[in-house]
């Protein structure tokens, strides 16, 4: 079922969609009928773009600044987006980040408390925020949630991101607990998992030419793009995927 602007599809709050497989989600979502609260933390510009671009198409977005690390900026991004776009029926969970590449004897405990502070805390305490205004058992309409993790939680991520492998591990568990918790009271909870793709997050990491130097190691021969992911979660957001709960689902090329 693809949905057009015409058809409300309710109103998505995307974490740190200012670029990347965020962006892409935040402009596809737009697109297929959700009104999108477009959070970040730094780059205003970026999602105030992003805001302008589906407005362009015809939709309706919002742009909300905000860390998920944060307990208050979370609970402050989810009062901001019910005010200004209506109550919130879904979120997606894109907000991580991959720390510094290197073998696990050289990372910080500085750097440490900050990947599970905003890949693992981040993801839990903004699920935790839609489960209260979502659960039917709690008043609420229902609603969906999709957790971004990565192929590195299956992969290992071994002399590149052990730690940061870690961290999408924990957020796969707990992608499958919460499905099988809140799943009676009207939400479904699944997890796209990312294989390698060309997004500016291995730039930011040093490493610009990584997915170049990898392709070949993909069945596909290529990297991936993020509108190819954006799809395969607006696909779990839509009600063509109403009986998907629990699930991950690979969007790696087969790697």
């Amino acid at each position: 079922m693809s949905l057009t602007r015409e058809q409300d599809a309710g109103v998505v709050i995307v974490t740190g969609a200012g670029r990347g497989i965020g962006a892409a989600t935040a402009r596809l979502a737009g697109a297929r009928g959700f009104a999108v609260a477009v959070n970040y933390v730094r780059d205003e510009r970026a999602a105030r773009e992003i805001v302008d671009a589906i407005g362009r198409a015809g939709g309706r977005a919002h742009p909300i600044q905000g860390d998920v690390a944060e307990e208050a900026a979370v609970r402050r991004l989810f009062d901001e987006a019910a005010r200004a776009l209506g109550p919130v029926t879904a979120l997606v969970n894109n907000a991580g980040i991959s720390g510094r590449p290197g073998r696990l004897e050289d990372l910080t405990e500085g750097e440490l408390a900050r990947l599970l502070a905003v890949n693992v805390a981040g993801t839990i305490l903004c699920a935790r925020e839609a489960v209260r205004r979502m659960s039917q058992r709690r008043g609420g309409p229902g609603g969906v949630i999709v957790n971004v993790s990565s192929a590195a939680a299956r992969l290992g991520g071994a002399g590149e991101w052990v730690h940061y492998a870690a961290t999408k591990g924990a957020v796969e568990t707990f992608t499958i607990g919460l499905a099988r918790e809140v799943g009676g009271e009207g939400i479904r909870v699944n997890a796209v998992r990312p294989g390698l793709i060309e997004t500016d997050i291995h730039a930011a990491a040093g490493d610009p030419d990584r997915p170049a130097r990898l392709a070949p190691t993909v069945p596909m021969r290529r990297a991936g793009t993020a509108e190819e992911v954006a799809e395969a979660i607006v696909w779990l957001l839509s009600p063509a995927a109403s009986y998907a709960n629990g699930a991950i689902l690979d969007v790696t090329g087969g790697r």
